[in-house]
């Protein structure tokens, strides 16, 4: 392989073709459909579709069979086959379906706006995460272009990813034909602690959430005349979330919802801190005189990746405060998002929290919790031995420095659901979402040189994995027990 070659191949069509079609992408608002409920009515998604099938379609690689598959009442999926050498398969994912648009984001910036700044593209989405399938291709034609042999591989590209994925299973079993056995699996949803260097992702936190309402009145009611007898519900409510988290402190207090962490993932967290520095927190945008939550950088690293956390990402029942009278107000409700530990069984979380939440009312007030998501996390196989050069050698040449091994905190549920159809297989799990890029937040970015980078390596690794298979030795390194990926016994 010619590295220089590579570079200049991936370098070029970025510039030419990547960027200008990320631009288009980026102005499109095709939120996911937990956000958008007519999401098939405004037709933004199928826009987006078109976007990618075009530009696909458009490109030179020999054998390409390319189908936008439409299952009754789900989402798309852009479904791409490329033969290749040998009996083995590269299953490459993405998805196209972003999170809604936030507010906060700068004057000159939006969520729709596509905005480039030196080695910036502001806007939702181009990061998080449309770029995989231009990546992914470009990869691949990168190596066709030095007559590098390369594996069949398979694109799947989906519009469900920020709501659950909940389609996917579905376009899974559907395609499970010509989808095949897979050895490598690579994804590019996934985030980097620096953009200095290439990251894998060793781990993805599940998570369960849903909407928790406490109800106390039929109707608001006076304040004057009713507090002090009649309980409010925001307190209750906040009695209520006592149960499941340490208001001093954040921790989740229910051992039910935690895991043990492997002594490899700790060791991992230490060498992630010491390269990151204070970058593990400074990536925020904290206000001035904040502070994080410890001051010991590995805790840091292990909370937001193996520890259970709640967030409130939404509330219910409480007027602006523009619009707030002296009124006792009758319910309230808040939209919960709990982390949970990569090994955790999401589902069975869920329920666990229901119960906790819902169970002995204080004061006889109506409690509900309803359930709206549950997605397990991901715990990665050992890397194969081909594979760990591969990167290695793949983050030298394309970046410098060598690779670095870290969980996320976010999720991505295909991820879990490969991981148990095929235990043989190995995982590539990088992204380009670093710091400051703030992905489902205000201002997000992708950092080109960066998405440039990764593209390279993912060609590498390709490459790499027909000689392996070749060699008879791209089948992953089997899982001892059940628990490997995703747990199944109990909450966690």
């Amino acid at each position: 392989m010619d590295s220089n070659a590579i570079s200049g191949f991936v370098d070029k069509i970025w510039d030419d073709q990547i960027v200008p079609r990320l631009v288009d992408y980026i102005r499109i608002p095709n939120k996911s459909p937990m956000f958008d409920a007519d999401w098939a009515t405004h037709g933004y998604m199928d826009q987006a579709v078109a976007l990618m099938e075009n530009w696909a379609r458009a490109q030179p690689i020999p054998g390409m069979q390319l189908e936008v598959v439409r299952l009754e009442g789900r989402t798309p999926l852009i479904f791409i086959d490329i033969p290749g050498q040998g009996d083995d398969c590269v299953l490459l994912y993405g998805h196209l379906d972003k999170q809604p648009e936030m507010t906060g984001w700068s004057e000159h910036l939006g969520p729709w706006k596509p905005v480039i700044e030196g080695d910036r593209l502001y806007g939702r989405g181009g990061a998080d995460d449309g770029y995989a399938i231009f990546g992914s291709l470009a990869a691949i034609m990168a190596l066709q272009a030095q007559n590098i042999p390369h594996s069949r591989c398979v694109v799947m590209i989906e519009a469900c990813e920020e709501s659950g994925s909940y389609d996917l299973p579905y376009y899974v079993d559907h395609l499970a034909e010509r989808i095949g056995k897979p050895s490598l699996i690579v994804c590019l949803d996934s985030g980097c602690g620096n953009y200095d260097q290439m990251w894998l992702t060793t781990s993805l936190r599940g998570m369960t959430g849903g909407n928790l309402t406490v109800k106390v009145l039929d109707e608001g009611v006076h304040s004057g005349d009713a507090s002090g007898v009649v309980p409010s519900s925001f307190r209750v409510l906040r009695q209520v979330l006592s149960r499941l988290e340490d208001e001093n402190t954040g921790e989740i207090l229910p051992r039910e919802l935690h895991a043990e962490i492997p002594a490899q993932r700790v060791e991992q967290a230490r060498v992630s801190a010491e390269v990151l520095g204070e970058d593990v927190y400074s990536k925020f945008p904290l206000l001035d005189g904040m502070r994080p939550v410890s001051d010991d950088l590995a805790e840091l690293v292990l909370n937001r990746t193996w520890r259970p956390a709640l967030a409130i990402t939404g509330i219910g029942g409480i007027p602006s405060l523009d619009s707030a009278g002296n009124v006792l107000r009758p319910f309230t409700a808040v939209k919960l998002s709990l982390r949970l530990p990569p090994t955790s069984n999401a589902v069975k979380s869920g329920e666990f929290v229901k119960r906790l939440l819902e169970s002995d009312p204080p004061y006889g007030a109506t409690v509900t919790f309803n359930l709206e998501k549950a997605g397990s996390g991901w715990n990665a196989p050992t890397l194969a031995p081909w594979l760990e050069q591969s990167v290695d050698e793949a983050s030298r040449t394309f970046f410098g420095p060598p690779p670095a091994y870290m969980g996320e905190g976010g999720s991505i549920p295909f991820m879990g659901m490969l991981g148990e159809k095929f235990p043989g297989a190995q995982f590539l799990i990088t992204g380009v979402l670093g710091p400051h890029s703030n992905a489902h937040g205000p201002n997000e970015f992708l950092h080109i040189p960066t998405g440039k980078r990764v593209t390279a390596c993912v060609a590498k690794v390709v490459a790499d994995h027909h000689v392996a298979s070749g060699k008879g030795l791209t089948e992953g390194v089997a899982a001892t027990d059940a628990h490997t990926h995703r747990g199944e016994d109990g909450c966690c």
